[in-house]
């Protein structure tokens, strides 16, 4: 038998670690070697451990699964990614899809999906929930109306980082510790959202983060 495939697995949920584990952990073709808590763990993990597949839940601490992906995929080319989700959302979808995810798997049906979805991210192939098939021809198809593109970002990646930690509620002090820059650099970031985005203050701002999927309410 072929090595099994060697997952990171990372949820801020231990209950949900410990489920998954052990969808993951029956298979002989596969097998869970690091768990991590929240997205900056994750990388850690990745880059001590080396898994083969990264498996990502989106709402986590620090760093968000889309933010560790993005990451991942810059640190670790040819790791595969998975996005574990709660949400049936198409702008996660597609984000997962730019920070390099394979397949976008939804909680709800992990027990039947999430093996196939890891076989096939290690054959590259994508895997795509039904809800996410329509999603991507719909778009398809809008964007063929317009003859455009997909919309640009509206804040950076460093933006969404600092954003995330505004609203988890750190101090620009704390936030330059995690992020390694200057609290002037935070400040900076922190401005350019103000202005980015129409809002007022950091109250503003975490309810900006909460409907962009960065942090639960």
């Amino acid at each position: 038998m072929s090595t099994p495939v060697r997952i990171l697995l990372a949820d801020d949920h231990a209950l949900v670690r410990r489920g998954v584990r052990l969808i993951l952990d029956s298979e002989p073709d596969l097998t869970v070697v690091a768990e991590a808590g929240d997205g900056a763990e994750a990388i850690a993990l990745a880059r001590t451990e080396r898994p083969d597949l990264a498996i990502l839940d989106i709402a986590m601490p620090r760093l968000t699964g889309l933010q560790a992906a993005r990451e991942l995929s810059r640190l670790l080319p040819g790791i595969r990614i998975l996005i574990l989700t709660m949400y049936d959302n198409e702008q996660f979808f597609f984000e997962a899809l730019r920070a390099g995810a394979s397949g976008y798997v939804l909680k709800s049906v992990a027990d039947r999906d999430l093996v196939e979805a890891c076989r096939a991210a290690m054959r590259d192939e994508p895997f795509l929930y039904p809800g996410a098939v329509t999603a991507l021809i719909r778009d398809y198809l809008d964007r063929a109306a317009r003859g455009g593109e997909l919309p640009a970002r509206v804040v950076t990646e460093r933006e969404e980082e600092v954003l995330k930690l505004v609203a988890e509620g750190h101090s620009s002090k704390e936030i330059a510790g995690l992020l390694f820059i200057s609290v002037k650099t935070v400040e900076r970031h922190r401005a350019n959202l103000l202005q980015k985005l129409g809002l007022r203050d950091r109250l503003e701002l975490t309810r900006y983060a909460i409907r962009a999927g960065l942090i639960e309410p």
